[in-house]
């Protein structure tokens, strides 16, 4: 590899290597020859040349099979998220988002499933040094292009994260855990590479009220975005336990997005979605769509039946001994 080259991924790379580390061994990553090298075990991973780290060669079947299907839909889903009405939709979560995430620094933080880097698209200017993994190079191709110097991306799984143990203050997921079957796996890594004290924060599909879950079986087969065959929404009575399990302390569980959820989020499968662009007026009108789901949401009877939820969980600090 050219001397340049080989410079030019070092200057890339040299803030974050000491808190990356091989994923089956969690040794320590050092930088030779332009690869990656676990020197003990004498494995290496590539860095490409966007000076995005591959991790490819450890994915397991699950992740490949969604590597292979959002590289092949990356365009089509950045151009799901640029209308105006999803826009103006995101801005009534993303509040519902900053609302538990607060204003404080938000330290070393990691998006896992990061896709183009929504949570580090939101709150960049909170994080001291941050890594977005995910697993499909052409999401990770996006999110490298936009973003400051201080924020880096790597390829990876996200239930065998190529992270150091203790090493982050803070996590994201924002739509990604429905994509991983193996959630006790997901959220025992996120818990591994948090440290004691850190927060683990998420926004997902979920489907404890019987309408999205009827609706969601059918469009889940039907959508050539979505994988019905890697992919399930949150129910509580199925993730809390989970997160209990990994050795979370239990945090914050608040649904969001109802009806308007429905109409303007989902260009994806809903193409008709597409041309409320043309309609004058439509930030509006998805703005006051928006008010009326989070007043919905406010009754008890409805207060766990949107579309997302939006939840938290702490690694304990323990004591020493």
């Amino acid at each position: 590899m050219p001397a340049d080259l080989v410079m030019n991924k070092v200057s890339a790379l040299e803030e974050i290597i000491p808190l990356l580390c091989s994923p089956s061994s969690h040794v320590q990553l050092k930088l030779v020859d332009g690869t990656l090298t676990d020197i003990e075990h004498n494995t290496h991973f590539e860095i490409n040349s966007e000076s995005i780290p591959i991790f490819a060669n450890e994915l397991s079947g699950d992740a490949q099979i969604q590597q292979q299907h959002y590289d092949q839909i990356a365009d089509a889903y950045a151009n799901n998220l640029d209308y105006p009405h999803t826009k103006e939709y995101l801005q009534y979560l993303d509040g519902v988002l900053s609302d538990e995430v607060g204003e404080q620094s938000l330290g070393i933080c990691a998006e896992i499933c990061c896709g183009t880097g929504e949570a580090f698209d939101l709150y960049q200017s909170q994080i001291e040094t941050g890594i977005g993994i995910d697993i499909s190079t052409a999401m990770l191709s996006y999110a490298q292009k936009k973003h400051p110097k201080h924020l880096h991306f790597i390829q990876g799984d996200a239930t065998a994260l190529p992270l150091q143990s203790n090493s982050f203050d803070t996590v994201f997921i924002l739509g990604g855990i429905h994509h991983v079957p193996e959630r006790i796996a997901l959220f025992k890594e996120v818990f591994r590479v948090l440290k004691p004290g850190g927060k683990f924060i998420y926004r997902e599909p979920v489907s404890d009220f019987w309408l999205w879950k009827f609706l969601r079986a059918i469009i889940y087969r039907i959508s050539p975005i979505l994988d019905h065959d890697t992919e399930a929404p949150l129910l509580f009575a199925e993730t809390v336990p989970l997160l209990d399990d990994a050795g979370f302390e239990r945090g914050e569980w608040k649904t969001c997005g109802f009806l308007g959820f429905c109409v303007f989020m989902n260009s994806d499968v809903l193409f008709f979605n597409r041309l409320f662009r043309f309609i004058p007026g439509i930030r509006a009108i998805t703005r006051w769509s928006a008010k009326f789901d989070s007043w919905c949401l406010t009754f008890n009877s409805l207060k766990r039946s949107g579309l997302q939820v939006v939840g938290s969980a702490v690694k304990p600090i323990t004591n020493p001994k």
